[in-house]
């Protein structure tokens, strides 16, 4: 299907550490999703070229660093051809 989902956060201070986990998705449960974070610009999520990884759900946060203040995005996105809809769970947490 190609699809994708996006979701905006706000980092209200800067150089703040941030984690996201895709924590379910599925079915299957072993599915690989893509999800990346980016930057908020109008209605577009630019995702950042060294924050996307394709991989399945886990309890282990797939992508962590530091962040500044500003506007961002995650985005969860098809990267295998999906021909049914994808349930899934996603956390994002920046400290």
């Amino acid at each position: 299907m190609g699809g994708s989902d996006t979701h905006t956060f706000t980092v209200t201070t800067g150089n703040q550490a941030i984690s996201v986990t895709l924590t379910a998705a599925g079915p299957p449960a072993t599915i690989p999703m893509g999800i990346g974070v980016g930057q908020k610009s109008g209605d577009t999520c630019n995702l950042f070229s060294n924050a996307t990884v394709v991989l399945p759900a886990s309890t282990t946060p797939q992508l962590a660093g530091m962040i500044s203040a500003g506007a961002y995005c995650v985005s969860v996105f098809d990267a295998s051809s999906q021909t049914t809809p994808v349930d899934y769970a996603l956390t994002v947490v920046h400290f």
